[in-house]
């Protein structure tokens, strides 16, 4: 059994939700975690809040650092879980039900994780 990121990407992250709105969207998330975890197949997780968060980059072979994810970017990841799974199809099909993909132009990436034996 392989491990899988199932990467949460938000085009409509600056969009301004209601507080009503984001307990809906946790309270269906967390259902999506829980039946995972039903089938033993969660790893872990979390949320990537915006909230001090920096972007670093180079500028003239120098070190810039900027508040971030912000500014020119088209999308931003709002979090992530690992699954456990028989094969990238299976993950897929947990990443169809992730509630993130409610949100227009929003999706879920999703990446086997390399196994530390060397061989990748």
């Amino acid at each position: 059994m392989e491990q899988y990121a199932l990467i949460m990407r938000h085009e409509d992250g600056m969009k301004v939700a209601s507080p009503e709105q984001i307990q809906v969207w946790m309270k269906q998330t967390m259902d999506w975690i829980g039946n995972i975890a039903a089938q033993n197949k969660f790893v872990s997780g979390t949320g990537l809040p915006f909230a001090d968060a920096k972007v670093v980059k180079t500028k003239g072979n120098k070190p810039v650092v900027t508040n971030g994810p912000f500014g020119d970017i088209k999308e931003t990841i709002g979090g992530l879980i690992i699954v456990k799974a028989d094969s990238v199809e299976e993950a897929v099909e947990f990443a169809k039900g992730c509630p993130v993909l409610q949100g227009e132009g929003n999706s879920v990436e999703v990446r086997k994780i390399a196994k530390d034996d060397g061989v990748h």
